[in-house]
């Protein structure tokens, strides 16, 4: 029972940096579309590597804090490597919508959300067995 409290408090700690990293995702997603000029689609892969620095850097701190054996930097590449298998499911789930759903390609953070929760899931489990172990 004490095993599944402590795996239920760290995904909730995980969906509440996942919020924080769903701001910088939505907000370097306009930078993109808005400011660079980049387009829906490159925009939605330009704005990726900062929410991912934005939550490695809150979990590291808050979700899993003490539980990494490893150098800052060499978490931060696992973390970045575990995302890229849920960036398939974000950015094609984000991709599929604006691509199919026009009302989702006017409001671009309905796609942005449909990702976030596709990835969610898988993050989570392969943060916790590949990187914070």
């Amino acid at each position: 029972m004490q095993k599944h409290k402590v795996l239920i408090i760290q995904f909730i700690k995980f969906g509440m940096i996942g919020v924080i990293g769903f701001a910088v995702d939505y907000g370097m997603l306009h930078v993109g579309i808005d400011v660079l000029g980049f387009g829906r689609y490159l925009s939605g892969f330009f704005s990726f590597p900062f929410a991912v620095t934005a939550t490695w850097i809150g979990n590291r701190l808050f979700t899993f804090r003490g539980q990494s054996k490893h150098r800052a930097h060499h978490e931060w590449m696992r973390f970045f490597t575990v995302c890229l298998g849920g960036l398939v499911l974000n950015r094609g789930a984000y991709s599929l919508l604006i691509y199919t759903v026009p009302f989702a390609y006017r409001y671009p953070v309905l796609g942005l959300l449909a990702g976030t929760a596709a990835g969610m899931f898988f993050n989570f489990f392969a943060a916790r067995r590949v990187v914070f172990r």
